[in-house]
């Protein structure tokens, strides 16, 4: 069993290098996309990590941007192009963490070879709220000035978009946990089909449900297991989930999650010593 784990990220090297050091059993590779507005020797402290490679094809990521997805897509390709034959890809983020051991984590995913694990709603019936995200044109991939301006004027003279191809629509969550051969087939899809990917850049948090949407509409949907096993507190409200502190502890490991976000390890890096701990202790048991 091998796991590549894909690290989207552009924050802390300490906490990344602590996230790779808490896998990093032998049986997970670590491929990490920098953003490109990131100085790569921050890093350097991981590039002599024999199983650790850097996406080589770098993207200046923008929150709620198509670049997020692009970044996602040069991973997987590098993952895909790299002659090592793995059994799943883990998408996550330099503040993601693991909450369960390396080695419950293997047993796991062992245990459900061919199964695809990615969280989704239907935009129709479970998630309409983010209709609009695809309905109306948002310029978040771009670096222009005044964007915000141009988009609601552009908004207000043009109809409701659809997607091409008559997808569809699910979405939730960006993480995942996926074959290979299934993650590069998103890839594939999107990159194939021109005008879908075109109707992409101009979408919000397209990153949340492009994976969904291809899958379920695709011969992966029978395979597909309704949860990515992350434990996410939105409780603070907002866009963006609450950071995970100490006080959070006894909610995280009664969870059945293998990956807890988001953690920041300048802010209270003690919670990140108490999950090790309470991993360790299962290891031992």
């Amino acid at each position: 069993m091998k796991v590549a784990c894909l690290i989207v990220t552009y924050t802390s090297a300490k906490q990344t290098k602590r996230l790779v050091e808490r896998l990093n059993n032998g049986q997970f590779h670590f491929y990490i996309h920098l953003d490109k507005k990131v100085d790569i020797k921050t890093h350097q402290e991981l590039f002599d990590i024999p199983n650790v490679f850097f996406v080589k094809d770098r993207v200046d990521v923008r929150w709620a941007g198509y670049s997020t997805v692009q970044a996602a897509f040069n991973g997987i390709k590098q993952i895909t192009d790299s002659g090592i034959q793995y059994d799943f890809i883990n998408l996550i983020t330099g503040q993601d963490y693991p909450i369960k051991s390396a080695e419950h984590i293997i047993q796991f995913l062992e245990t459900n070879i061919g199964k695809q694990f990615i969280e989704y709603k239907d935009f129709e019936t479970d998630w309409t709220e983010a209709q609009s995200r695809v309905e109306r044109f948002h310029f978040a991939n771009l670096k222009v000035p005044g964007k915000y301006r141009l988009e609601a004027l552009i908004n207000y003279f043009t109809q409701k978009r659809k997607i091409p191809g008559n997808l569809h629509m699910y979405g939730v969550s960006t993480f995942w946990t996926l074959s290979p051969d299934c993650a590069r087939y998103v890839v594939d899809y999107v990159e194939e089909k021109k005008a879908l990917k075109r109707f992409l850049e101009y979408t919000w948090g397209s990153d949340e449900f492009i994976f969904q949407t291809v899958l379920m509409n695709s011969h992966y949907q029978n395979s597909i297991v309704n949860n990515n096993y992350r434990y996410v507190d939105w409780s603070a409200g907002g866009s963006r989930p609450k950071f995970l502190k100490t006080e959070d502890y006894e909610r995280i490991i009664k969870s059945d999650a293998l990956f807890g976000r988001k953690f920041n390890i300048e802010l209270d890096e003690n919670i990140l010593d108490m999950v090790d701990a309470h991993c360790s202790k299962m290891v031992q048991i």
